[in-house]
């Protein structure tokens, strides 16, 4: 474990979430449940479930900033806490998560 602070962790909301998947220049690792991937996820969004967490598990980033999601904002930022004791520094979520995503009539994609 490092002796290092961890990142502040950025709050985004809805309009940097979708430009950022638009210009790709995020990677949006959603770190809800298979099932509730399945049933309904942010179009682009990879799933690494909370659950088992493993930072070796998010695809490349490819240069992209990795932003973490789930269904309200809570377990994002658990998850945050997680790579960092893990060795990769995230300092970013979708704060309002996939509710946020669905209040505002956004696309989704269902299964896995």
């Amino acid at each position: 474990m490092t002796s290092e602070r961890p990142p502040s962790v950025e709050n985004l909301m809805v309009d940097a979430i979708k430009s950022g998947l638009e210009t790709s220049s995020i990677l949006l690792v959603d770190v809800r449940e298979a099932h509730e991937f399945e049933a309904g996820h942010i179009p682009g969004s990879v799933l690494v479930p909370l659950s088992t967490f493993n930072v070796a598990e998010i695809p490349d980033a490819a240069g992209r900033r990795i932003v973490l999601s789930c269904r309200s904002g809570r377990r994002s930022l658990t998850a945050a806490a997680m790579a960092f004791e893990q060795g990769l520094a995230i300092d970013a979520h979708y704060a309002g998560g996939f509710l946020d995503w669905v209040d505002h009539n956004e696309p989704v994609e269902t299964g896995l």
